[in-house]
């Protein structure tokens, strides 16, 4: 089988203004990065059609460490509407160097279901990353260098929350004290580093509807408290125009192309399990303007990345799921099932069986927010039939719909069925109007209760004093009427990465609350996840390199 990079270099790529012609859009909106990559203005969004159109959600049970597959059946379902006749777009997130250079090695999907081109894409792309992490660096250079230069008029603050960014995995750069040496360096101070996914930064680009916006939101970003406790906001510096001026090119979608030349839209990249695990509002918006039906994914599994695409997206942007797609393997089902690591390729029906809890967990959940759900089952080379005709017949039981993905090895043609599930599904029994999780009203304890007892299935939340604190004071800044987006692990439903399966009886612990005012959002750290990843024993930064002038390792 060849590799994701052989396989998108073999792609003959279209010129990326055909791919925006097939859309409707003209040239002239376009800024050319290249060949094959443009920006595409939000003012392009036109409500009316929005509304007209079909937006699909695409999840996944509880996720192992080597992913699910949701790009690429997310890029795999929108080749197939293509292959039925349908106008579909795919709208998805930008990968992260972090998890490119650390665990993954590129998250552009797979196979013959990728968005192009996947080595630009993995790397640098069209600069957005690095605008998000000048921009928040650049509010904390600011920031340091106001309590510097009004130290001696009496300005001081008593409690900094800002930290910085950068999109690379670096434990060594949690916890950092600058400003150290002589007065001039500065003042010293404790600080730390945030990958740039869980950036408020990135959040507020990708929760923001137009430029305006934006920059109410850079403006309304807690920074920290002064020393007489009031709370002290960019606004309060003056800079949100600067850094409005970093993100300029960078609030504009990214369009590009599939591996059958196919339109894609990948613009923002928040984590789901440090972040809300979306991408852009206005990137999403823009797709439904110009397709019939639009594809989109949110991160890790439906506890994490559906529950804050519900939660927080849907409830900040007014969108729709027309239907969300649940995405299932045979060895995520047998890791959750109890069958060990090393073993997941071999047939193990009765730890398939078991694992099917998890798979129904999440469809539970999944219709709990009045969602029509069908169920696509990623195939692997490793997968036999009965296994395969076992979640087919247990999914009939559920009365939940059913369908084989193979876009990996057959493009599109290899997701012609979920594609005609998918349609069928919707027309046939559409969603209901979304039924969130917690209101607005709802205290922070009660929302945090609502989603770790109703989504994770938890017997308690604790908030430890540093939580309780926080909470205290986003209550005082009256923001507590604000979604929460909890930061847990991915890997299960509680906060403990090895409870596989549907743990039962937990304890979820809040160990710290961040307030953004600017996204407009309430971060609760759960267990021990850290907004700033580490990276393993043996990086997949040891396997990239450059040959004869080509990337490899990015697959």
């Amino acid at each position: 089988m060849k590799t994701d990079i052989e396989i998108a270099r073999e792609t003959k790529l279209l010129p990326i203004k055909q791919v925006a012609e097939s859309l409707g859009i003209k040239e002239d909106d376009l800024e050319l990065y290249g060949k094959y990559m443009a920006k595409v203005p939000e003012s392009l969004i036109d409500v009316r059609r929005i509304r007209e159109h079909k937006l699909i959600l695409v999840t996944a049970i509880t996720p192992t460490k080597a992913g699910i597959g949701k790009t690429t059946v997310s890029v795999g379902l929108a080749l197939g509407l293509c292959r039925i006749g349908k106008k579909a777009v795919v709208a998805l997130r930008e990968p992260s160097l972090g998890p490119c250079f650390g665990m993954k090695g590129g998250a552009a999907g797979g196979g013959y279901a990728q968005v192009l081109p996947m080595d630009k894409i993995n790397l640098h792309f069209t600069g957005d990353f690095h605008a998000v992490s000048s921009a928040h660096n650049m509010i904390a250079a600011l920031l340091d260098n106001y309590i510097y230069q009004h130290r001696e008029e009496g300005f001081a603050m008593k409690e900094v929350l800002w930290k910085r960014a950068m999109d690379v995995n670096d434990r060594n750069l949690r916890y950092i004290v600058t400003g150290l040496g002589a007065k001039t360096n500065g003042v010293t101070m404790e600080s730390g580093f945030d990958i740039t996914p869980a950036s408020e930064v990135m959040a507020i680009l990708c929760l923001a509807e137009n430029m305006a916006d934006l920059r109410r939101r850079i403006d309304n970003i807690l920074l920290g408290t002064m020393t007489e406790g009031k709370a002290f906001y960019v606004r309060d510096m003056g800079v949100a125009g600067s850094i409005c001026a970093l993100l300029k090119d960078a609030i504009h979608p990214n369009l590009v192309q599939t591996t059958e030349n196919t339109p894609a839209f990948v613009h923002g990249g928040p984590f789901a399990n440090i972040a809300h695990g979306c991408n852009s509002i206005i990137a999403t918006r823009l797709a439904l303007t110009l397709g019939d039906y639009v594809v989109t994914e949110a991160g890790f599994g439906a506890d994490l990345g559906a529950e804050k695409f519900y939660d927080i997206k849907c409830r900040k942007s007014g969108l729709q799921p027309a239907l969300t797609v649940l995405v299932a393997t045979t060895q995520g089902l047998k890791m959750h099932g109890g069958v060990p690591l090393d073993e997941l390729k071999r047939e193990n029906m009765p730890g398939l069986r078991e694992g099917l809890k998890n798979l129904d967990r999440h469809v539970s959940n999944i219709e709990g927010f009045g969602q029509t759900v069908v169920v696509c089952f990623n195939r692997y080379a490793s997968d036999m039939d009965e296994e395969i005709e076992c979640c087919r017949q247990h999914c009939e039981r559920l009365g939940v719909g059913f369908a084989v993905n193979n876009a990996f090895n057959e493009g599109g043609q290899g997701a012609v069925e979920l594609a005609r599930l998918v349609v069928r599904s919707i027309e046939e029994k559409p969603s209901k109007p979304l039924q969130l999780a917690y209101t607005d009203e709802m205290s922070i304890e009660e929302k945090a209760e609502a989603v770790c007892r109703k989504i994770y299935g938890a017997e308690r939340v604790v908030f430890s004093p540093l939580a309780k604190k926080m909470m205290k004071r986003a209550e005082d800044l009256g923001v507590a009427h604000l979604p929460i987006c909890i930061a847990k692990t991915q890997y299960s439903f509680s906060a403990d990465d090895k409870a596989y399966g549907v743990p039962t009886g937990f304890t979820v612990n809040i160990r710290d609350l961040v307030i953004n005012t600017g996204a407009e959002m309430l971060v609760l750290i759960a267990g021990d996840i850290m907004r700033m990843p580490g990276l393993p024993k043996s990086p997949q930064a040891e396997r990239i390199d450059v040959v004869d002038g080509e990337i490899v390792g990015l697959s």
